[in-house]
Order: structure tokens, then C-alpha cells, then sequence
């Protein structure tokens, strides 16, 4: 019963006041990038408040993030990683699907901020403005974060890592972090129920670029699957 009143709580405090940094966010975006991006940090960091003093629910971090830009290969369990992601790094552009981007007004920030839709439908040349924004991305000094498993999946499953990642990691050229979590545990994909508990993100070591497709989806599928033991 605890488990039910906290995750409805949860809804009534976190969505809500979305909305309100949905439209903040919007409204200085007339002014600038930085305004903006620094309501998606606040709007990141109501999140991690409400899952920490309404359901209980805290991160860890072990290994070492870098303070260079990197390719973040991280493992994709539950809503949780997508927002934490915006306190965890500064400013990263973050890989999306194109029906996130598409979703009305949070759709629009997203891409403002920097997002970077991933439509599978759209052929080659979807792939090649991928490729230009993730480079204009890590010109501007900006980590990029891809889910390789191309969507949340439940924890202890290891599903094979998308093509779209190793063709992103040859052509832009950075060093690639892969990232375990085990964020399924206590925030499930397909439940409105969350359970209090701490969400460990382990930072494996940084793997140089130029490494053959078969080497780098083995070597990150290995490591965004560590916690999962």
C-alpha cells in the first residue's frame, strides 16, 4: 500500500510541475540556449528530488565520468536514466526516438536543448542528419548519450545492441563510456509502481575510437550489462 501511495504521489508532484518548467523552458528559449538548458538542469534536478523524497529512490555513481566529450553507451531499464542524465553530465545532447521529439510542447524543448531524433523509418538520410547534429554536438564540447538497446527492456535481460550504434561510433569519432545501471529493479518499465532503493551507475573504462564494429558492440554490450549479474 506504501509502494501504491508513494508512486501516486510521485505523479501528482512530478508531472504537474513538468509542465511548469515545460513552459519555463519554452519561454526563455526566445532568449537563448543557455537559459534553456539551464531549466532542463532544474527540471532534471526536481526529478531526482520528488524520486528521492517521495519514493524513496537515490542514485549512486561508481567509476570515473570524464570531463571531455564522450559517447555514453548506457544501459536503458526505465524513465529514471532518461531525466538523470541531465544532472549526471553538462549539457550532453541526448539520443532520441523521433516519437519523443514528436510529442506535443516536451517534444520541442527536447530539441531545443539539443536532442537528437533517431527515426529508424527514415533511411539514409535520416542517418546522415544524425550523424551532422551528433558532430555539431561534440563541436560545441558536448558528451553524446545513446541507449544502444534502442529501447527501455526489464533488468536481467541482455538484448543485442542496435546497428544504429556502432555506425554512429565510426563515423563521429569520440571515445565511447559504456554505463551499467540497474535501474529496473525498483523502477520496472511496464509498472505505475516504483520501490524505494538506490540506482548504482557504474562507468566502465573509456574505449578509444577506430575499433572494429564486432570488437566496440561486444566489448560495450559486455559492460552496459555488468549489474545485470
Amino acid at each position: 500500500m506504501m509502494t501504491l501511495l508513494r508512486s501516486l504521489l510521485f505523479a501528482l508532484v512530478f508531472y504537474p510541475g513538468s509542465l511548469f518548467y515545460v513552459l519555463s523552458a519554452l519561454a526563455v528559449s526566445l532568449i537563448g540556449a543557455a537559459p534553456l538548458r539551464r531549466v532542463a538542469r532544474g527540471w532534471a534536478q526536481f526529478h531526482r528530488w520528488c524520486a528521492a523524497s517521495i519514493l524513496g529512490i537515490r542514485s549512486r555513481i561508481e567509476g570515473i565520468i570524464p570531463d571531455y566529450p564522450v559517447l555514453y553507451a548506457m544501459k536503458h531499464e526505465s524513465m529514471y536514466e532518461t531525466v538523470e542524465t541531465l544532472v549526471l553530465f553538462r549539457d550532453p545532447a541526448v539520443l532520441a526516438k523521433q516519437e519523443l521529439i514528436d510529442m506535443p510542447l516536451w517534444g520541442r524543448v527536447a530539441e531545443l536543448h539539443g536532442a537528437i531524433p533517431i527515426d529508424r523509418e527514415g533511411g539514409a538520410s535520416a542517418l546522415r542528419k544524425l550523424v551532422r547534429a551528433a558532430r555539431a554536438a561534440a563541436a560545441e564540447g558536448r558528451s553524446l548519450v545513446i541507449f544502444p538497446e534502442g529501447t527501455r527492456v526489464p533488468h536481467g535481460t541482455r538484448p543485442p545492441l542496435r546497428s544504429g550504434f556502432a555506425g554512429l561510433y565510426r563515423q563521429i569519432g569520440l571515445p565511447v563510456v559504456p554505463v551499467a545501471l540497474d535501474s529496473g529493479r525498483v523502477w520496472p518499465r511496464a509498472s505505475f509502481l516504483k520501490r524505494p532503493g538506490t540506482i548504482t551507475f557504474r562507468f566502465g573504462e573509456v574505449i578509444q575510437p577506430g575499433l572494429d564494429r564486432n570488437v566496440v558492440e561486444a566489448l560495450v554490450h559486455a559492460e552496459i550489462n555488468r549489474l545485470n549479474d
